[in-house]
């Protein structure tokens, strides 16, 4: 799974994030965070839309096999689409990070799961029953294909927001 993505000359980022820390322009900074938070947020919503809409399959019941319905009403892809957070920095290690909240996920949800997603194979305890086990399959690599669409226009937008504030500081 992508990890991050990478802007290069992230040395830029760091001499400016330098920059307005000695300049104590509060507006410039809070404009250049909030640039950059905007420059991330379709990745975010499209991230929420592939996991909402992402089909998952599975071989169903055999013959013969008890079933019912859900012990729980609450949406799995929805779950996971909620907590799916952008967090922006300006010091430190400036830049935006697109991530899973651990906090807001279901306790029986875990941040594993949405890597075994990706992979493309989900299996796991039936209403969970450990000693019953169900696999469900999905579309591989949606999490990494919605970040390498969005990267090239990210990296743009984040180079332009820099030079922007780099003439504002000079």
């Amino acid at each position: 799974m992508v990890r991050d993505i990478r802007v290069i000359g992230t040395g830029q980022l760091l001499d400016l994030a330098g920059k307005l820390r000695r300049a104590g322009h509060e507006n410039i900074r809070a404009s250049f965070q909030r640039r950059i938070r905007r420059a991330a947020e379709p990745l975010r919503s499209d991230l929420q839309d592939a996991i909402t809409s992402l089909d998952l399959r599975s071989q169903g019941r055999g013959a013969g096999k008890r079933g019912g319905p859900s012990p729980t009403t609450r949406p799995f892809r929805a779950s996971i689409a909620k907590a799916i957070r952008i967090s922006v920095r300006t010091t430190g290690n400036p830049g935006a990070r697109v991530w899973l909240d651990r906090s807001l996920l279901p306790d029986d949800i875990t941040p594993g799961v949405v890597n075994r997603l990706n992979e493309g194979r989900l299996r796991h305890p039936v209403f969970g029953n450990k000693r019953r086990w169900a696999q469900q399959n999905a579309t591989p690599l949606w999490w990494d294909k919605t970040i390498r669409a969005h990267q090239e226009r990210i990296t743009r937008e984040v180079e332009r927001v820099t030079d922007d504030v780099r003439r504002r500081l000079e």
